[in-house]
């Protein structure tokens, strides 16, 4: 990587962005799903900063039990803390926490990017949401803590000399309560350590959960007596089907379109109490700040009893408006990754990334880094026919809302 690190250095000379690293990451046998993956969420700049904020307070505070969370997040300050600028990293210590967590990526055979992707998502939500229920219950159960040491009312000749702010903990000192004696006089108890760590946790999930999950509506409609049911879920991707030949822009009017329940799919209609036809239709009501899309390449072909991937040429814009949502008219995305499966079948193959960075293209295949231009992104779309030397195909799209903080 020696060689292509001085190559990529070479080409963005002087336009190399300031404070930025463009790491490969090292294959330990069939970890390209893996590597690929963490390219795109790396180059998520608001996933990134959370995930490196995360790991600051960690590091400083007391030993918990390792997790994904917290490798991953190790991972993200490893590269981003590198004296220099390109080079290979071996995510060893998050490759090895995946397959103890989860068996299904234990083996060396081919394994799916989207899977990993979801997996390792919901995995960090449910870290997370521990944490803070944890933070909860000690903060219900352990006695109160002092805020600062020393007198409750320290006074000097009638005057207040406590502080007005007074940092709650010193490994978490962006979480500060303003407290004063007055307070102190006021409030029965006072305000311990757990306070801040709830504090923190909690809006780690806020900001998690706005960042990554959007929410869905599903709407059924009766067709006897016109009620409408709704039922909201969240989201952190959206896999939709795919045909030749489209856009994703098709395929999210498809994923919206309406679907008639009848015959055996009937709807049971709590207000007709009975099975009756119903029309359902999925909305997206509230966009995420990182919009997902899996594009649904593989496909069960009951007459071969195996799954085919396809090949199918679905174009995807650089710049994406979301028209079918509920609270925004039109939700406008930018494009920042693209993890592309390489190979003709879904139980072989390859997987790379594309990463936008400050307005440039890059190629990352496992260790090798690379300059692409934006044109080559277009080269990814699928293929016309259905056989085709061309094996490189989009398969998970990131978009970045443009609302949100940009990393380019």
């Amino acid at each position: 990587m020696g060689a292509a690190g001085s190559k990529l250095e070479k080409a963005l000379g002087d336009q190399f962005p300031e404070g930025e690293r463009y790491f490969g990451l090292e294959n330990f046998g069939n970890t390209c799903y893996c590597n690929s993956v963490l390219q795109a969420l790396y180059f998520c700049v608001p996933f990134r900063e959370q995930l490196l904020e995360y790991y600051s307070n960690y590091k400083n505070g007391a030993d918990a039990e390792e997790n994904l969370l917290i490798c991953l997040a190790d991972l993200f300050t490893q590269i981003s803390s590198q004296k220099k600028k390109t080079g290979v990293i071996a995510p060893k210590r998050f490759v090895q926490r995946l397959k103890k967590q989860n068996e299904l990526f234990r083996s060396y055979m081919h394994q799916d990017a989207h899977e990993f992707l979801n997996f390792l998502l919901n995995e960090l939500v449910d870290i997370l949401e521990k944490e803070a229920r944890t933070a909860k219950n000690e903060a219900e159960t352990s006695p109160p803590e002092k805020v600062a040491n020393g007198p409750k009312n320290p006074q000097a000749n009638g005057v207040q000399k406590e502080p007005l702010v007074t940092w709650v903990h010193k490994n978490f000192q962006e979480c500060y309560i303003i407290v004063s004696s007055f307070i102190n006089n006021i409030l029965p108890f006072s305000l311990g350590t757990s306070v801040c760590v709830m504090y923190f946790r909690k809006n780690l999930i806020i900001s998690w959960s706005n960042l990554k999950q959007g929410i869905l509506t599903n709407e059924t409609r009766c067709l006897r007596c016109e009620t409408v049911t709704a039922r909201d879920e969240t989201f952190f991707d959206l896999s939709l089907d795919i045909e030749q030949n489209s856009s994703i822009t098709s395929c999210l009017k498809n994923f919206s379109s309406t679907e008639t329940l009848n015959a055996e799919d009937k709807f049971f209609c709590d207000k007709c109490c009975s099975l009756q036809e119903a029309q359902k239709r999925m909305k997206i009501k509230k966009p995420p700040h990182i919009l997902v899309i899996h594009l649904k390449r593989f496909k069960y072909i009951e007459q071969l009893g195996r799954y085919k991937k396809l090949s199918y040429r679905v174009v995807f814009p650089l710049e994406l408006k979301l028209s079918n949502t509920v609270e925004d008219a039109d939700s406008e995305y930018s494009l920042f990754a693209v993890v592309v499966h390489v190979g003709s079948g879904p139980n072989h193959g390859h997987y790379v990334s594309l990463v936008k960075s400050h307005n440039h293209w890059l190629f990352f295949d496992d260790e090798n880094v690379e300059m692409i231009d934006e044109s080559a992104v277009q080269t990814f779309f699928g293929s016309a026919q259905e056989y085709s030397s061309n094996t490189d195909h989009g398969y998970i799209l990131f978009y970045e809302s443009l609302g949100a903080n940009k990393n380019s």
